[in-house]
Protein backbone atom coordinates (compact mmCIF):
# COMPACT_ATOMS: atom_id res chain seq x y z
CA UNK A 1 0.00 0.00 0.00
CA UNK A 2 1.09 3.73 -1.35
CA UNK A 3 0.05 7.04 0.62
CA UNK A 4 1.08 10.08 -1.43
CA UNK A 5 0.41 13.53 0.47
CA UNK A 6 -1.27 15.35 -2.04
CA UNK A 7 -2.18 18.14 0.32
CA UNK A 8 -1.80 18.89 4.45
CA UNK A 9 -2.17 22.35 5.12
CA UNK A 10 -4.63 23.11 7.34
CA UNK A 11 -8.12 25.37 7.06
CA UNK A 12 -6.46 26.95 3.73
CA UNK A 13 -3.61 26.60 1.53
CA UNK A 14 0.10 27.45 2.21
CA UNK A 15 2.70 28.56 0.06
CA UNK A 16 3.99 24.89 -0.23
CA UNK A 17 1.09 22.71 0.03
CA UNK A 18 -2.83 22.37 -1.39
CA UNK A 19 -5.22 21.58 1.96
CA UNK A 20 -5.95 18.23 3.11
CA UNK A 21 -6.08 15.47 0.03
CA UNK A 22 -4.15 11.69 -0.32
CA UNK A 23 -3.75 9.51 -2.49
CA UNK A 24 -3.44 5.50 -1.11
CA UNK A 25 -3.18 3.23 -3.73
CA UNK A 26 -2.77 -0.82 -4.10
CA UNK A 27 -3.03 -3.21 -6.75
CA UNK A 28 -3.58 -0.42 -9.21
CA UNK A 29 -6.66 1.04 -7.05
CA UNK A 30 -6.30 4.63 -6.69
CA UNK A 31 -8.19 5.97 -3.73
CA UNK A 32 -8.90 9.63 -3.14
CA UNK A 33 -8.72 10.32 0.73
CA UNK A 34 -10.69 14.48 0.63
CA UNK A 35 -9.98 16.66 -1.56
CA UNK A 36 -9.23 20.63 -0.41
CA UNK A 37 -8.89 23.87 -1.91
CA UNK A 38 -5.85 23.16 -4.68
CA UNK A 39 -5.28 19.92 -4.47
CA UNK A 40 -6.93 18.28 -8.00
CA UNK A 41 -3.92 20.50 -9.32
CA UNK A 42 -1.91 18.95 -7.04
CA UNK A 43 -3.63 15.21 -7.63
CA UNK A 44 -2.08 15.20 -11.55
CA UNK A 45 1.01 15.00 -10.06
CA UNK A 46 0.40 11.42 -8.80
CA UNK A 47 -2.57 10.09 -10.82
CA UNK A 48 -4.41 10.95 -13.82
CA UNK A 49 -7.58 12.60 -13.60
CA UNK A 50 -9.55 9.72 -14.62
CA UNK A 51 -7.90 6.78 -12.98
CA UNK A 52 -9.35 7.32 -9.56
CA UNK A 53 -11.13 4.95 -8.30
CA UNK A 54 -13.29 6.24 -5.72
CA UNK A 55 -13.43 9.39 -3.15
CA UNK A 56 -13.38 9.38 0.90
CA UNK A 57 -14.73 12.54 2.45
CA UNK A 58 -14.47 12.90 5.76
CA UNK A 59 -15.99 15.85 6.14
CA UNK A 60 -17.82 18.51 4.35
CA UNK A 61 -15.64 21.55 5.60
CA UNK A 62 -14.29 23.55 2.74
CA UNK A 63 -10.81 22.75 3.05
CA UNK A 64 -11.53 18.99 2.59
CA UNK A 65 -14.24 18.86 -0.19
CA UNK A 66 -14.60 21.94 -1.83
CA UNK A 67 -12.32 20.84 -4.95
CA UNK A 68 -14.74 18.11 -5.95
CA UNK A 69 -16.07 21.11 -7.72
CA UNK A 70 -13.53 21.80 -10.24
CA UNK A 71 -13.31 17.67 -10.59
CA UNK A 72 -17.00 17.90 -11.59
CA UNK A 73 -16.48 19.74 -14.14
CA UNK A 74 -13.04 18.27 -15.22
CA UNK A 75 -15.23 14.80 -16.02
CA UNK A 76 -18.63 16.85 -16.70
CA UNK A 77 -17.18 18.60 -19.82
CA UNK A 78 -14.70 15.48 -21.04
CA UNK A 79 -13.60 16.36 -24.39
CA UNK A 80 -13.99 12.31 -24.76
CA UNK A 81 -17.10 12.31 -22.75
CA UNK A 82 -18.24 11.82 -18.79
CA UNK A 83 -16.63 9.36 -17.92
CA UNK A 84 -18.88 6.30 -15.82
CA UNK A 85 -20.06 7.83 -12.03
CA UNK A 86 -17.34 8.24 -9.71
CA UNK A 87 -18.34 6.37 -6.70
CA UNK A 88 -18.11 9.29 -3.28
CA UNK A 89 -18.64 8.41 -0.10
CA UNK A 90 -19.26 10.78 2.71
CA UNK A 91 -21.79 12.17 5.42
CA UNK A 92 -25.24 12.75 5.18
CA UNK A 93 -26.25 15.85 2.82
CA UNK A 94 -22.54 15.52 0.44
CA UNK A 95 -24.55 15.75 -2.47
CA UNK A 96 -26.53 18.75 -1.40
CA UNK A 97 -23.40 20.72 -0.42
CA UNK A 98 -21.22 20.34 -2.97
CA UNK A 99 -24.06 21.49 -5.37
CA UNK A 100 -24.75 24.98 -3.42
CA UNK A 101 -20.68 25.40 -3.13
CA UNK A 102 -21.15 25.17 -7.15
CA UNK A 103 -24.31 27.58 -7.41
CA UNK A 104 -26.48 24.76 -9.08
CA UNK A 105 -29.84 23.37 -8.49
CA UNK A 106 -29.29 20.95 -5.97
CA UNK A 107 -31.56 18.23 -8.21
CA UNK A 108 -29.48 16.44 -10.32
CA UNK A 109 -26.52 19.00 -8.76
CA UNK A 110 -23.62 16.45 -9.64
CA UNK A 111 -25.49 13.46 -9.06
CA UNK A 112 -24.62 12.70 -12.48
CA UNK A 113 -21.22 12.91 -12.39
CA UNK A 114 -20.75 11.43 -8.86
CA UNK A 115 -22.23 8.49 -7.57
CA UNK A 116 -22.69 9.74 -4.08
CA UNK A 117 -22.63 7.28 -0.89
CA UNK A 118 -23.46 7.98 2.49
CA UNK A 119 -21.58 6.66 5.06
CA UNK A 120 -24.27 6.54 7.14
CA UNK A 121 -22.57 7.44 10.55
CA UNK A 122 -20.02 4.53 10.65
CA UNK A 123 -19.88 1.91 8.07
CA UNK A 124 -17.30 -0.66 7.50
CA UNK A 125 -16.43 -0.80 3.43
CA UNK A 126 -14.73 -2.89 0.46
CA UNK A 127 -13.62 -0.89 -2.50
CA UNK A 128 -11.29 -2.73 -4.29
CA UNK A 129 -8.04 -4.17 -2.66
CA UNK A 130 -8.68 -2.17 0.57
CA UNK A 131 -10.95 -2.73 3.53
CA UNK A 132 -11.70 0.72 4.85
CA UNK A 133 -13.49 1.11 8.37
CA UNK A 134 -15.18 4.72 8.94
CA UNK A 135 -15.81 5.67 12.34
CA UNK A 136 -17.49 9.13 13.77
CA UNK A 137 -14.34 11.36 15.29
CA UNK A 138 -15.22 14.39 17.20
CA UNK A 139 -15.34 17.90 15.44
CA UNK A 140 -17.13 20.36 16.28
CA UNK A 141 -20.99 19.46 15.81
CA UNK A 142 -20.93 17.92 12.23
CA UNK A 143 -20.46 14.53 10.96
CA UNK A 144 -16.87 14.03 10.48
CA UNK A 145 -15.05 10.82 10.11
CA UNK A 146 -11.84 9.04 10.72
CA UNK A 147 -10.90 5.93 8.65
CA UNK A 148 -8.87 2.81 9.16
CA UNK A 149 -7.65 1.73 5.72
CA UNK A 150 -6.23 -1.97 5.43
CA UNK A 151 -4.46 -3.76 2.76
CA UNK A 152 -2.21 -6.65 2.10
CA UNK A 153 -1.66 -7.06 5.66
CA UNK A 154 -0.90 -3.33 6.36
CA UNK A 155 -2.71 -0.79 7.90
CA UNK A 156 -3.04 3.14 7.89
CA UNK A 157 -5.54 5.60 9.57
CA UNK A 158 -6.29 9.16 9.07
CA UNK A 159 -8.00 10.86 11.94
CA UNK A 160 -9.59 13.95 9.69
CA UNK A 161 -10.57 17.02 11.44
CA UNK A 162 -11.19 15.57 15.51
CA UNK A 163 -10.57 16.91 18.88
CA UNK A 164 -9.63 14.62 21.83
CA UNK A 165 -11.61 10.97 20.76
CA UNK A 166 -11.34 8.07 22.29
CA UNK A 167 -12.79 6.20 19.49
CA UNK A 168 -10.06 7.49 17.04
CA UNK A 169 -7.89 5.67 19.34
CA UNK A 170 -9.22 2.22 18.95
CA UNK A 171 -9.57 2.98 14.72
CA UNK A 172 -5.83 3.51 15.07
CA UNK A 173 -5.25 0.58 17.27
CA UNK A 174 -1.86 -1.08 16.52
CA UNK A 175 -2.14 0.87 12.87
CA UNK A 176 1.65 0.63 10.42
CA UNK A 177 1.10 4.39 10.10
CA UNK A 178 -1.50 7.22 11.70
CA UNK A 179 -1.64 10.82 9.97
CA UNK A 180 -2.99 12.62 12.73
CA UNK A 181 -4.18 16.12 12.77
CA UNK A 182 -2.25 18.56 15.42
CA UNK A 183 -3.68 22.04 13.80
CA UNK A 184 -3.46 23.31 17.10
CA UNK A 185 -0.39 24.52 19.56
CA UNK A 186 -0.22 23.07 23.21
CA UNK A 187 -1.21 25.77 25.79
CA UNK A 188 -2.38 28.01 23.14
CA UNK A 189 -5.56 27.35 21.77
CA UNK A 190 -7.55 25.19 23.99
CA UNK A 191 -11.27 24.96 21.91
CA UNK A 192 -12.81 21.46 23.05
CA UNK A 193 -14.17 19.14 20.23
CA UNK A 194 -12.57 20.71 17.33
CA UNK A 195 -8.53 19.70 16.80
CA UNK A 196 -5.85 18.14 18.30
CA UNK A 197 -2.27 20.20 19.32
CA UNK A 198 0.69 17.82 19.20
CA UNK A 199 0.62 16.67 22.87
CA UNK A 200 -3.25 14.82 22.08
CA UNK A 201 -1.98 13.72 18.41
CA UNK A 202 1.46 12.01 19.93
CA UNK A 203 -0.88 10.78 23.00
CA UNK A 204 -3.39 9.52 20.97
CA UNK A 205 -0.88 7.33 19.11
CA UNK A 206 1.06 5.97 22.08
CA UNK A 207 -2.59 4.96 23.31
CA UNK A 208 -3.32 3.14 20.02
CA UNK A 209 -0.10 1.64 19.88
CA UNK A 210 0.85 2.85 16.37
CA UNK A 211 3.94 2.46 14.87
CA UNK A 212 4.62 5.37 13.33
CA UNK A 213 2.68 9.06 13.61
CA UNK A 214 2.70 11.58 10.63
CA UNK A 215 1.04 14.61 11.47
CA UNK A 216 -0.81 16.80 9.37
CA UNK A 217 -3.68 19.61 8.46
CA UNK A 218 -1.17 21.84 10.45
CA UNK A 219 -2.19 25.40 9.53
CA UNK A 220 0.49 27.97 7.90
CA UNK A 221 -0.11 30.21 11.13
CA UNK A 222 1.13 27.29 13.28
CA UNK A 223 4.80 26.53 14.60
CA UNK A 224 5.23 22.78 13.01
CA UNK A 225 8.28 21.91 14.33
CA UNK A 226 7.00 22.08 17.95
CA UNK A 227 3.99 20.47 17.48
CA UNK A 228 6.22 17.70 15.94
CA UNK A 229 8.77 18.08 19.25
CA UNK A 230 5.53 18.10 21.68
CA UNK A 231 4.81 14.77 19.96
CA UNK A 232 7.86 13.01 20.23
CA UNK A 233 7.70 13.86 24.08
CA UNK A 234 4.78 11.83 24.75
CA UNK A 235 5.05 9.11 21.57
CA UNK A 236 8.15 6.95 21.74
CA UNK A 237 7.75 5.84 17.74
CA UNK A 238 9.11 7.87 14.96
CA UNK A 239 7.20 11.51 14.47
CA UNK A 240 7.22 13.59 11.50
CA UNK A 241 5.63 16.36 9.71
CA UNK A 242 3.46 15.36 6.69
CA UNK A 243 4.49 17.26 3.69
CA UNK A 244 3.33 17.45 0.07
CA UNK A 245 4.67 15.39 -1.96
CA UNK A 246 5.78 13.03 0.23
CA UNK A 247 5.09 9.40 -0.05
CA UNK A 248 4.91 6.59 2.33
CA UNK A 249 5.13 3.00 1.57
CA UNK A 250 3.55 0.31 3.73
Amino acid sequence: MKLTVVGCSGSFPSVDSPCSSYLVEHDGYCLVVDLGNGALGALQKYAGLYDVDAVLLSHLHADHCVDLCAYWVARNYRVEGCPDPLPVYGPAGTAERLARAYDMPEKPGMTEVFDFRDLGGGARLRLGPFTVTAVRVNHLDCEAYGFRIEAGGRSLVYSGDTGVCPDLVELARGADLFLCEAAYTDGKETFDSIHLNGTQAGEHAADAGAARLVLTHIPPWTDAERNRADAAAVFAGPVELARAGAVYEL
